[in-house]
C-alpha cells in the first residue's frame, strides 16, 4: 500500500486543519510547553486536564485523544508520550511518532498534521528530529497490500509537518525529504520480505531493481545463468542447479562512472526461498524461508534511497538471488565445487547456501575497487542464538574503522549491531582434505564459522552482517505491523550518508 506524501509548513500547529493534530510530552511534566501548550490554550486547559487527573503521564508510547469541538480547525488532537526527558533521543522521537500515527489511523483519520518531535525542548538537531518524525510515522502506517478481496478502509492519505520557528524551515524540509526516502525504501524492503515466493522469484528481484533504477537514476545489470559462468561462479550456480525459477545476479549502481569519489559495495543474500535443497529443512514454519532474501531486500531498499538522496559517492549493490530447491539436478552433500575465485569447497549441508551465493559476489565486488564492502545475509540461526530475536545483528569485520562506521550508524537508525570475533581458530572447524574448505563447520560456533567461510573470497576490507534474528516481527511493534522488518534499509542509509561527510 503507497504511504502517504509529506509536506513541511511553516506555521502554528494550532491551525493546521486535519482530521488529527499531533504534540507530545515528557514524563513527569505538569506544565506543558512549547507547541503542547498553544494547543491546550486554544483548547481551554484540557491538556493540563488531563496531566492533573493522571489519565495523560507522558510515558514512552502512550497516545491520548482529545475531541476540540470546534475550538480549532482540526477534529482530534492527539498527545504522545515521549518518555523520561534525560532518556530521550532520536529513537523516541521515531517511536512517539509512529505511536501517535498508528493511534490516529485506528480512528480513521486521513489526514495528520504533527509537530517535529524533539526538535524543540528535546533539544535534537531540527534536521535529525525531522528525520525521525517522518520515519516513525511511516513506519508504523506501513501495511502489506496482501492478495486478498477484503482491503482495510482505513488509511492515512496526507502527513503535514509544521514548524513555528521559521529559523528551522530549511533543516526541517531537508530532514522530512531523508525520511522519507528511507521510508519508502524501507518499504520497498518489506513488500519484497512479505511477498509469497510463487510472486517475488528471482526475475520480480530483477525486474524491481530494473525499476528502481528507472525512478531514480541508476544503473543496472542482471546476469543470467550464462553470464554467471563466464565469471566462474560455480558458488552460485550450485545453489541455482535446483531451482525452478531462473536466478538473477543483480548489480545496482549509483554514480556508476564517477572515479573521483569513493566506492562502497553493498551485498545481499537474494534466496527467494529456502528450502534447504537436498538438506532439506523440516516443513514446519518453512514458509517463513520466503524472507531469505531479506538481505537483497534491504540493499535494494537502500539503493533506492541512495539513488533519491543523491549521495555523494559511487555505491554498487550486489544481490544474487536464486531459489535453493531439491530435484534431480540440484548440488549434493559431498559435491565440490569450485568458486570464481578458484577456491574449492566441499560441500557439507546444501542448507548453508546463503554463504555460497555471497562467496561470488564477494569476488565480484572486487572488480569495482572499493573503499569497503558490506553484505547482508539472513545466514545462521546461531546468530539468532547468541544475540536474541529482534534485538540486533551480528557484525563482523576485517577492519576496525569499518566496524567502527557500523556500530555508530547502527546506534543513529536504531538498527543495532553487536561485534563478533573473527578468530582465526574458527576456521579450524571448516577445514577439509577434499578441497580448500567446507561450507559448512557444524553447529557450535556456527554464526562465526560462517564469517571466516565469507573472508576466504575477500581481499578488501569487509563487514559480513548476519540479520538472521532482525528480518520479521511476529507480532504488532514499534514500528509497524507484524511481518517483515526491512532491516538493514535505515542502517545502510545512514552508513554511506556517514562515509559522505566524513
Amino acid at each position: 500500500m503507497p504511504l502517504p506524501p509529506i509536506s513541511v509548513r511553516h506555521g502554528a500547529i494550532q491551525d493546521a486543519d486535519a482530521d488529527a493534530l499531533i504534540v507530545n510530552l515528557f514524563a513527569g511534566v505538569a506544565e506543558p510547553g512549547g507547541a503542547t501548550v498553544a494547543v491546550d490554550t486554544a483548547l481551554g486547559g484540557a491538556i493540563r486536564d488531563l496531566i492533573r487527573t493522571g489519565d495523560l503521564t507522558g510515558a514512552a508510547g502512550e497516545v491520548k485523544v482529545l475531541y476540540p469541538r470546534g475550538t480549532i480547525p482540526a477534529r482530534r488532537v492527539l498527545v504522545a508520550g515521549l518518555g523520561p526527558a534525560d532518556a530521550f533521543d532520536v529513537h523516541a522521537a521515531r517511536r512517539a511518532a509512529a505511536a501517535a500515527a498508528r493511534a490516529a489511523r485506528d480512528l480513521g483519520a486521513a489526514s495528520l498534521a504533527t509537530i517535529v518531535h524533539g526538535a524543540g525542548i528535546g533539544g535534537l538537531d531540527a534536521e535529525r528530529a525531522a528525520q525521525a518524525t517522518v520515519e516513525g510515522m511511516l513506519a508504523a502506517l506501513y501495511r502489506y497490500d496482501a492478495p486478498k478481496q477484503k482491503k482495510d478502509e482505513k488509511a492515512v492519505k496526507t502527513i503535514e509537518i509544521v514548524t513555528l520557528d521559521g529559523a528551522q524551515l530549511s533543516s526541517v524540509e531537508a530532514g522530512a525529504a531523508v525520511g522519507a526516502a528511507v521510508a519508502d525504501g524501507v518499504a520497498l524492503a518489506r513488500d519484497l520480505a512479505n511477498g509469497p515466493p510463487n510472486i517475488c522469484t528471482p526475475g520480480h528481484m530483477a525486474d524491481t531493481a530494473r525499476r528502481i533504477a528507472t525512478d531514480v537514476g541508476l544503473d543496472v545489470e542482471v546476469g543470467d545463468r550464462a553470464w554467471a559462468a563466464g565469471y566462474g561462479m560455480g558458488a552460485f550456480l550450485a545453489v541455482a542447479q535446483g531451482a525452478g525459477h531462473a536466478p538473477a545476479f543483480i548489480v545496482l549502481s549509483h554514480n556508476a562512472d564517477r572515479t573521483d569519489v569513493p566506492t562502497l559495495v553493498l551485498v545481499g543474500k537474494g534466496v527467494t526461498f529456502d528450502t534447504g535443497g537436498i538438506s532439506i529443512k523440516p516443513s514446519e514454519g518453512m514458509e517463513a524461508m520466503r524472507g531469505d532474501m531479506a538481505g537483497a531486500a534491504a540493499v535494494l531498499g537502500a539503493m533506492q534511497a541512495i539513488g533519491r538522496l543523491r549521495l555523494p559517492l559511487r555505491v554498487i549493490g550486489i544481490t544474487p538471488c536464486t531459489e535453493n530447491m531439491p530435484d534431480a539436478n540440484a548440488y549434493r552433500p559431498a559435491d565440490v565445487i569450485t568458486a570464481s575465485n578458484g577456491k574449492t569447497i566441499e560441500i557439507i549441508s546444501t542448507d548453508a547456501e546463503g554463504r555460497m551465493i555471497l562467496a561470488d559476489a564477494l569476488v565480484y565486488a572486487a572488480r569495482f575497487q572499493p573503499a569497503a564492502v558490506v553484505d547482508l545475509a539472513t545466514l545462521t540461526g546461531a546468530c539468532v542464538v547468541a544475540l536474541g530475536q529482534n534485538i540486533a545483528a551480528g557484525l563482523f569485520s576485517n577492519d576496525d574503522a569499518l566496524a567502527g562506521r557500523l556500530l555508530a550508524a547502527g546506534d543513529a537508525s536504531r538498527e543495532r549491531l553487536w561485534r563478533l570475533p573473527l578468530w582465526p581458530e574458527y576456521h579450524e572447524a571448516i577445514e577439509t582434505e577434499r578441497a580448500d574448505m567446507k561450507n559448512s563447520g557444524g553447529r557450535q560456533g556456527g554464526v562465526a564459522t560462517s564469517a571466516v567461510f565469507l573472508q576466504e573470497f575477500t581481499s578488501y576490507p569487509w563487514a559480513h552482517l548476519d540479520i538472521a534474528g532482525m528480518m520479521e516481527q511476529k507480532k504488532v511493534w514499534d514500528l509497524g505491523p507484524a511481518g517483515a522488518t526491512g532491516y538493514g534499509v535505515r542502517l545502510l542509509v545512514e552508513f554511506v550518508r556517514g562515509w559522505a561527510v566524513a
